[in-house]
């Protein structure tokens, strides 16, 4: 009895030697430091802190399961854009240079990466890009994790004609690179079925002008308005139009920017009716997703949702994740040559990077908002779908000419001048710290037989 007591207390300390050893190497060896890049005060601060708290979650699982390339941990580094494309591109000079990162997860506005770009492009960094976004762009330095024009634009569009039989549509965006360069497509589009596009209007990221915008789209009396709104002024539009008297039921808004995040800030009268579209969305009724859901609210508050942005941010870090392991090396170019070869059982279904474009393959889905501000997916496209930044409408000369010209129109800027130089303040402090370290799973296994839920047997209104 008394050799068996003494052989379990020499086995339990060899134990705590070696998980201290462990320990010991986690923290001694060199960590692998990558930038956070986001706009933590300005108009975009609050849309932005979620991507942030995605990234953070999933630097946290890996480094919560032993870290990257043997025990080094991952640590991070978030740097302010100040919702200003300039600054964003300072920033990430500076993220890559003096920080030594090996990989920038940011921005969210398509002005903000077309000013990074060059950035990235100068230093030979590698920059995962989360948003969905209007294509029309390629980059060996940028990792386009969010949906292109076929994945989410184009195929609401001929749903919306398809089962809602809309014949007029009217557009609404801000003023800069993306709703112009999205609507570009959409009129295309349009075009080609023989529907009519009764209004197209632009506004400030600020709002101004927005009384008279609702006023012209109900003097037009559209079907449906295509909304890409961005910032806080998308929420403002859905009140101005409910309030106007403008009813879902007569005039829905389908919204490439609208999500469950949003929608919870919204009355239900607001919003209930009108639908969205992404690559993602809470609903999504799979063991993955379900866990993913149960996890982000765990870490960040019960009361928290979780979006398109928020799970294609997380999915960005684990998929760098993967990469860096296959690799066995951080870096950047190393990292490049193997994305291609990746894929991923997310949350939304399998995804994977397109080794000739370096986007990401991602499922399409169109949620209609009900009165309790739940999502109903009414269609989806059940298997993800192959990535085409540059639509075949055009040639990729007459689309580069379309950007070179709103480009020099604007004064060598990739939104109006128009815009104030400074936007209200929306500043919220990142809920953990730079440079910190905890643990993850980098990665899933992936099942190409991954089904999606089907799209509801609820046929929608006919118009």
């Amino acid at each position: 009895m008394k050799l068996g007591r003494a052989v379990l207390v020499i086995l339990t300390a060899v134990g705590a030697v070696g998980c201290q050893a462990r320990d010991f190497s986690f923290w001694s060896r060199p960590p692998i430091r990558v930038g956070l890049l986001h706009s933590q005060t300005g108009f975009l601060a609050e849309t932005e802190q979620s991507m942030i708290d995605a990234e953070i979650m999933a630097l946290e699982e890996i480094n919560a399961a032993g870290g990257l390339l043997g025990g080094r941990r991952v640590e991070w580094t978030i740097a302010d854009g100040e919702s200003e494309g300039v600054v964003f591109a300072r920033e990430a000079r500076r993220l890559i240079k003096d920080q030594q990162v090996r990989a920038i997860f940011g921005c969210y506005t398509s002005f903000s990466r077309k000013d990074t770009r060059p950035a990235v492009e100068d230093a030979d960094g590698l920059l995962f890009y989360p948003a969905a976004y209007e294509g029309l762009e390629e980059s060996p330095n940028v990792v386009y994790m969010g949906a292109a024009p076929n994945q989410q634009i184009i195929p609401t569009l001929k749903w919306a004609y398809d089962h809602l039989k809309v014949q007029s549509f009217f557009l609404v965006g801000v003023d800069s690179i993306y709703s112009h360069g999205l609507n570009a497509i959409v009129k295309d589009l349009i075009r080609s079925v023989s529907a009519r596009v009764v209004g197209e209007e632009y506004l400030g990221f600020g709002g101004a002008g927005l009384d008279g915008v609702v006023a012209a789209i109900r003097k037009a009396q559209p079907d449906v308005v295509v909304s890409s709104l961005t910032g806080p002024v998308n929420a403002t539009f859905h009140q101005r139009m409910r309030a106007a008297g403008s009813s879902s039921a007569e005039c829905p808004i389908i919204s490439y920017t609208l999500d469950e995040e949003l929608i919870q800030k919204l009355a239900p009268a607001e919003v209930a009716g009108d639908y969205l579209t992404a690559s993602y969305l809470q609903v999504i009724d799979t063991p993955e997703n379900r866990a993913f859901v149960e996890r982000f609210q765990a870490r960040f508050g019960r009361d928290r949702v979780t979006s398109d942005l928020i799970e294609t941010a997380y999915n960005s870090v684990r998929l760098w994740a993967r990469t860096v392991q296959e690799a066995e090396t951080d870096d950047p170019r190393s990292v490049r040559t193997l994305l291609g070869r990746q894929s991923l059982n997310a949350p939304e279904g399998i995804i994977s990077i397109d080794g000739a474009t370096q986007h990401a393959w991602r499922p399409s889905f169109i949620g209609r908002v009900r009165p309790d501000r739940t999502v109903e997916i009414v269609w989806s496209s059940q298997t993800s779908i192959r990535p085409e930044p540059f639509p075949s409408s055009r040639t990729r000369a007459d689309w580069n000419r379309i950007l070179d010209q709103l480009y020099k129109r604007w004064g060598n800027r990739w939104l109006s001048p128009d815009q104030p130089a400074r936007f209200p303040e929306r500043p919220r402090q990142s809920s953990a710290p730079a440079f910190s370290a905890l643990k993850s799973t980098a990665g899933g296994d992936a099942r190409p037989d991954r089904r999606f839920p089907p799209a509801s047997k609820t046929p929608a209104k006919s118009r």
